[in-house]
């Protein structure tokens, strides 16, 4: 009871999970790119290749000291110890490991320094070594990020309108459905996407980021098509040639288990970045760059987020400026954030969480009831 007999009415009390599911604006934003760019420090855009090798270096020394740890601690355990010990080095070096591919994707975008050959030349290494076609991806990779949220050109992760789901999508809408398809799409999303474009972008022809004739690229983009192709060959050839020497379990033991795991965060990563009930996508009546590079959501990863370079948890300044070197990202983050608003959507579900809610709740999409917007949103009624 307060002066003169009121009471005061009890604080509102926030629900994240209700916060996080909140639609973010779609209407045309009141500022531009420029205002954005501003409002971040100028050498938040500076690139030092002293800098980003020092990640190269980091990353590589630890992938190095855990490869002495399983050679020297865990290839002589006996069983069962060996059975429990191999899959926390596999998670634990596919965690450093995807590290070392978000550096090759700094590359991609020409964000690793200021000389193109440079980038190009550190990423096509480091890509390799984890058997994806730098220069293949690069490209694609480059028009995902000029025609995010666009349901016609988008390359990766394009969500379907209800008409186009397929018949045994009702099946798989429960628990066990779900589960079989985020496993599916955690150990084989990746190698399918390059090999078939699953998911990505409707081309016609054979769509396939091995495939230098294929609709995915320009006729000056192909010799750089053949080069990708063939830094994967050698690194197979090289793992083959270990096998032989050592043994395939050898191979499998050292490096499958950790690109496995490589595999399965690029696409948990990009999955969880890209749907999410509260973000709209757009047909060619209504996409705008800048409404779609908002169309996305940082996540987080708790210590992930320092082994991924910050690509979780950064992923929106990301879009806006993606030449910009990861190490300056979070900087960036703090100082876009007042400018954009409710235009910018953080979600600190749990990853697992997330994920499964994700699966559930975002199923195909489709405009809202009434409206003949080119506006579309997420949707699981089947």
């Amino acid at each position: 009871m307060g002066a003169g007999g009121r009471m005061s009415a009890p604080p509102t009390r926030k629900n994240p999970e209700t916060d996080n599911l909140k639609r973010v604006p779609y209407s045309k934003p009141p500022f531009t790119v420029g205002q954005i760019k501003k409002a971040i420090p100028p050498h938040c855009f500076q690139r030092s290749v002293i800098h980003s090798f020092s990640y190269v270096f980091y990353d590589l020394t630890i992938a190095l000291l855990l490869y002495y740890i399983a050679s020297n601690y865990i290839q002589p355990l006996s069983q069962p110890l060996s059975f429990l010990a191999w899959p926390v080095y596999w998670f634990v070096q596919g965690c450093v490991l995807t590290g070392v591919w978000v550096i090759a994707h700094e590359c991609g975008h020409h964000a690793f320094s200021d000389y193109q050959w440079l980038d190009d030349t550190v990423g096509l290494i480091l890509h390799s070594a984890l058997l994806v076609p730098y220069f293949s991806w690069k490209y694609s990779h480059r028009r995902h990020h000029s025609n995010t949220g666009s349901i016609e050109r988008d390359e990766v992760f394009v969500p379907k309108q209800k008409s186009a789901i397929g018949w045994y999508s009702k099946y798989l809408n429960n628990p066990p459905g779900r589960f079989l398809t985020l496993t599916i799409q955690l150990t084989l999303g990746w190698p399918l996407y390059l090999a078939f474009n699953v998911s990505g972008r409707h081309y016609e022809g054979f769509a396939c980021h091995y495939h230098p004739y294929g609709p995915i690229f320009s006729d000056r983009e192909r010799l750089q098509i053949f080069l990708s192709d063939a830094g994967v060959l050698a690194v197979v050839y090289g793992l083959y040639r270990l096998a032989v020497a050592k043994g395939l379990a050898w191979v499998v033991c050292y490096y499958g288990g950790p690109l496995m795991v490589v595999n399965g965060f690029l696409v948990l990563i990009t999955y969880l970045q890209h749907t999410h009930p509260s973000l709209p996508h757009y047909d060619s009546s209504e996409w705008d760059w800048l409404r779609g590079a908002l169309a996305t959501v940082d996540r987080d990863y708790g210590i992930l987020n320092k082994v991924f370079h910050n690509i979780t948890d950064t992923h929106v300044a990301h879009h806006l400026f993606s030449t910009m070197p990861h190490y300056h990202a979070m900087e960036a983050t703090k100082a876009i954030k007042p400018i954009l608003g409710d235009y910018y959507q953080i979600d600190r579900t749990p990853v697992f969480k997330a994920m499964f809610r994700e699966a559930k709740e975002c199923i195909y999409i489709e405009r809202d009831e009434g409206d003949k917007k080119g506006v579309f949103w997420y949707n699981n009624k089947l």
